[in-house]
C-alpha cells in the first residue's frame, strides 16, 4: 500500500469516530424534527403538492423512528464492529433517501443531513478494517 492510501485510511479511521458522534447527534435531531412535524410546528411548512407527498404527521413518525435507529447505530459504531459499520452505511443511505423526499418541507436541513450522511458513508467504507481505533 502506498503512503498516500495509508494516510487516507488513517484519516478515515479517525473520521469514523466523528461519524459515530454525528450519527448520535443526527438521530437526536431527526427525533426533534419528527416531534416538530407531528406538532405541526411553524418550523415545518406544508408546501405545495409534490410527487412524494405525505401528511406531516406521517413524516414526523418516519423521522422519529429513523432517528431512534440512527442514534442506536451511532452508539454501536463506537465499538467499531463490522456489523455496526454495515448498519451505519445502510441507515445513512436510508437517511439520504428520507431527506431527499423531505426536501420540499425543509430544504436547507435536508441538504445538510444528506451531506453529513455521505461523509459518514465515506468514512466507514474507507477506514482500516478491524483497526483498533477506540
Amino acid at each position: 500500500m502506498t503512503d498516500k492510501s495509508t494516510d487516507r485510511q488513517k484519516i478515515a479511521t479517525h473520521t469514523m469516530i466523528g461519524a459515530a458522534i454525528l450519527l448520535v447527534t443526527i438521530g437526536v435531531l431527526h427525533i426533534a424534527q419528527g416531534i416538530a412535524a407531528i406538532g405541526n410546528d411553524a418550523v415545518v411548512t406544508a408546501g405545495t403538492e409534490y410527487t412524494y407527498e405525505f401528511d406531516l404527521t406521517v413524516w414526523g413518525w418516519i423521522h422519529i423512528v429513523l432517528g431512534l435507529l440512527i442514534a442506536l447505530v451511532g452508539g454501536a459504531l463506537f465499538r467499531g464492529g463490522l456489523w455496526a459499520r454495515t448498519l451505519t452505511v445502510t441507515i445513512a443511505a436510508a437517511s439520504i433517501v428520507v431527506n431527499f423526499l423531505w426536501l420540499p418541507h425543509y430544504p436547507a436541513w435536508a441538504i445538510l443531513v444528506i451531506a453529513l450522511d455521505t461523509a459518514m458513508i465515506w468514512a466507514v467504507m474507507t477506514a482500516i478494517p478491524n483497526s483498533d481505533w477506540r
